[in-house]
């Protein structure tokens, strides 16, 4: 809580199963929409059943940027195997890039991409 008795909001920027009407959108049921921006900072890789992000140049990666609460940001680190103590050996790790709405939190795949589809533009 901070100290106005209410949650800590963060920032996080989506491109994968979190998206709206994607398998894991329902763990930011209860969040603050804030709309849709295009990094250039970032390259997915199609991994299967859900894409990696990897920091590279790129022509516009369509993210959906939402405000969270520390519990569903929590959520979100667990989904995403994010380890606090250990960000480097988690399957994500996580950095902050600039928005349109403020930095927000992208998660960046830590696993090998090699052989996986690259997507430089739009969504997966």
């Amino acid at each position: 809580m901070n100290g106005n008795g209410e949650d800590a909001a963060f920032r996080i920027a989506v491109y994968g199963t979190l998206k709206r009407g994607c398998s894991n959108h329902h763990l930011l049921m209860r969040a603050r929409f804030l709309g849709t921006d295009h990094l250039n900072s970032i390259v997915l890789h199609d991994l299967g059943p859900y894409p990696g992000a990897v920091e590279q140049p790129s022509r516009g990666i369509l993210v959906e940027v939402y405000e969270v609460d520390e519990r569903t940001f929590a959520r979100v680190d667990a989904l995403e195997g994010y380890s606090a103590q250990a960000p480097e050996r988690g399957e994500y790790t996580r950095q902050q890039r600039d928005t349109r709405f403020g930095p927000a939190w992208v998660y960046f795949y830590n696993g090998s991409v090699r052989g996986c589809r690259r997507i430089t533009r739009g969504a997966w």
